[in-house]
């Protein structure tokens, strides 16, 4: 390097090149702030405007200073260290500017810095977008409890989609877009939101795996990003939006997982940057965020909706078989004898079954759809509903879970906790609603589940729907063994503790028994030796 900078008066005769080719501005200014030289760089920012003798600040188009060092000049002369600081030039642009002092001959009396100033717009551009992007993801589930309170579940879906359709559009500025949620049992890609994508795109089954479904399906199988910089080009890509040329796809991730991807594209080819790759990931991390933040304070409201109405029907289901109960037992003493008093017994019984109706399909009117488990939602549940369930048992916790597990699936269950409360409320509803199924434990306070059978099958005309329950341990009085011989199915027995589904397939197979014309082997008598 063979270039110097000699001082001749107030001029810098520079002999070389080499600052002119610098990519940052280079400027030198007295104490004054008036430049006394630029290089090629620093006249190109200002687009050739002349400059030397101007004052720094007044070449620049509304400079802001902003920090951190607000007098930068003042602080470079007083304290002859360099500085740096941070403008904002015409609101859109940023400048970085290293300032230091110039040694100069001694007892010249002047005062000279050095400036250089280097474009970051790009740098802070990108700062400001990422800052965005995260404030996007704050506001897009960023609600007030007492906004929480005003909005439903659907409310707040509506909401969290509104907001993402505005940032990406606004924010990143992409116009055609197609989120898809993955569904972890069976892999497939659902989609959630889009814009400008053709129906029939939006209908077309993805799956996450690599192969056969497309960029979409490979970024959610692989947990990669994908950058298709020409359609025409790329074998994996499939075509999405009409006359699309390129296309950027990111997963959706949360907690090290993909949930789901986010898809963009564009009709000119290699029309995404790495810039927007980088940008869409943040944003794609926001959205997936936000998504689970959704996703929770639904199942917060779920739950709360399901305990509600779970405690409902705790409070009132036992109360209502007390009524019923004492209500047959009353009934029992005026049958025959006691019209009018009869009358107003059953008048009771119908108006306290109901009123344990009315608030069993309160509680389904409550209940959300995504609150039903999966057994049930794997059920055949109109089989179930309306059907009529006795069940007996000592254990007043037995007769709650019955309550609980049944009439979730339509069932209308009553409870009794001895034999005797079973006979009374099967000949009181013989007449206006017999049961479909009674279900009782072989070991009740004041008799076995045999005895029970023996005294109810003269109720019923045809085949007796009696399922018997045995817990662990022996059955002294061989109930199960004799039922089985006197009709009972060979299939209408339940072994604590049993599963749901169990119990429902032993119901549904005795409604089918039921239904069947009795035969000869269902009166079979007990071996009198016996």
């Amino acid at each position: 390097m063979t270039g110097n900078l000699d001082e001749k008066g107030d001029e810098f005769d520079f002999r070389g090149q080499i600052l002119d080719d610098l990519l940052d501005g280079v400027v030198l200014i007295d104490q004054d702030n008036s430049i006394r030289w630029a290089n090629l760089r620093f006249k190109q920012m200002h687009e050739g405007t002349p400059v030397v003798g101007e004052n720094f600040f007044a070449v620049l188009p509304q400079p802001e200073i902003i920090g951190p060092d607000f007098c930068p000049f003042s602080t470079a002369l007083v304290t002859g260290q360099a500085s740096m600081t941070k403008l904002r030039v015409a609101e859109k642009h940023y400048y970085q500017l290293q300032v230091t002092p110039l040694r100069t001959p001694a007892g010249s009396g002047k005062k000279r810095l050095v400036v250089i100033v280097r474009d970051i717009t790009g740098e802070v551009q990108q700062q400001q977008k990422m800052e965005a992007i995260h404030q996007a993801g704050v506001q897009m589930t960023g609600l007030k409890p007492d906004e929480l309170l005003d909005l439903t579940v659907d409310d707040r879906i509506d909401l969290l989609n509104s907001n993402i359709i505005h940032y990406t559009r606004d924010l990143l500025d992409f116009d055609v877009f197609e989120i898809r949620l993955l569904e972890e049992r069976t892999g497939r890609l659902v989609p959630l939101l889009s814009s400008r994508m053709e129906p029939d795109v939006l209908e077309r089954p993805l799956f996450a795996e690599a192969q056969g479904f497309g960029i979409t399906g490979f970024v959610a199988a692989t947990g990669q990003s994908y950058l298709c910089e020409d359609t025409q080009e790329d074998s994996l890509y499939l075509p999405g939006f009409v006359g699309a040329r390129s296309s950027l796809t990111v997963p959706l991730v949360l907690h090290d997982g993909v949930i789901g991807t986010f898809n963009v594209e564009s009709p000119e080819p290699r029309a995404f940057s790495q810039d927007d790759l980088v940008f869409l990931e943040i944003f794609a991390r926001e959205v997936a965020f936000a998504l689970n933040t959704l996703e929770l304070l639904t199942a917060q409201s779920t739950g709360m909706v399901m305990k509600s109405v779970e405690q409902i029907h705790r409070a009132v289901a036992r109360p209502i078989d007390d009524i019923l109960n004492d209500a047959v037992h009353v009934l029992e003493a005026y049958l025959g004898h006691e019209p009018e008093v009869e009358q107003r017994l059953r008048s009771i019984l119908r108006v306290a079954r109901d009123i344990r109706h009315l608030i069993q399909e309160v509680g389904k009117g409550m209940t959300p759809e995504e609150a039903v488990p999966v057994v049930l939602q794997n059920a055949d549940v109109e089989r179930f509903r309306n059907v009529r369930v006795l069940v007996v048992d000592g254990d007043a916790d037995i007769l709650d879970s019955a309550h609980h597990t049944l009439e979730r699936f339509g069932c209308i269950v009553e409870g009794a906790r001895t034999g005797g409360q079973a006979q009374f409320l099967v000949r009181a509803s013989t007449v206006e609603a017999p049961y479909d199924a009674i279900i009782t434990d072989i070991r009740l306070p004041d008799m076995t589940g045999h005895e029970l059978m023996k005294r109810l099958k003269p109720v019923f005309s045809g085949r007796l729907p009696l399922i018997l329950m045995q817990g662990f341990g022996y059955d002294p009085g061989h109930s199960l063994v004799k039922a089985r011989r006197e009709g009972l199915h060979p299939k209408a027995v339940l072994y604590k503790p049993f599963r749901v589904e169990q119990l429902l397939e032993v119901i549904e197979t005795i409604l089918d028994w039921c239904k069947e014309s009795p035969t000869e082997e269902d009166g079979q008598e007990d071996n009198p030796q016996e």
